[in-house]
């Protein structure tokens, strides 16, 4: 897989049907799934119980806007991903072009992903801080590898986001 930036956006090529399967994934991993340690880490009260008036405010005021803009970020990536077209030789690596506009949006839906996948898993500190865990052997090991691939990805955006005001190679 080579990241790159190119023409005003972020190129993501030589992504092998694995990879892209598990980008084609990102949003439904935003969805909480009415699991409700993912919907309480995704939509988190200001404060503790003891502050009930200010956490039926946030409740009220606050939330709904969150939903929406998390909802927004979400359809903004799924339309990117179409690139990805599943039906299109399964077997060939794919080109993920993710314009600059978009990066925030990116940036909003990887969150929620890792935020709602560890949360239904319940990951360790520890365990979503081991990078080099392998192999994959159950669906918990691929949600976990799915988290730091999210996050991995994140951290490529950024850069990107970082390098925008500076001459960047192919602009």
């Amino acid at each position: 897989m080579d990241v790159q930036r190119n023409n005003g956006a972020l190129e993501i090529s030589e992504i092998d049907p694995f990879l892209a399967e598990l980008l084609r994934q990102i949003p439904a991993s935003t969805k909480p799934d009415a699991v409700p340690a993912a919907e309480r880490r995704l939509f988190s009260a200001p404060a503790g119980p003891d502050e009930k008036e200010l956490c039926a405010e946030w409740k009220v005021y606050v939330e709904p806007e969150l939903r929406r803009l998390f909802q927004s970020a979400t359809e903004t990536v799924e339309s990117d991903l179409r690139q990805l077209g599943a039906n299109e030789k399964p077997f060939a690596n794919s080109t993920l072009r993710i314009p600059h506009e978009h990066s925030d949006a990116w940036l909003n839906a990887l969150n929620q992903a890792r935020l709602a996948i560890a949360a239904k898993y319940d990951f360790s500190e520890a365990e979503l801080c081991d990078h080099y865990r392998s192999p994959i052997g159950s669906r918990r090991d691929l949600s976990l590898f799915q988290v730091n691939f999210y996050g991995f990805l994140q951290e490529f955006i950024l850069r990107e986001m970082d390098c925008d005001g500076a001459a960047a190679p192919n602009e």
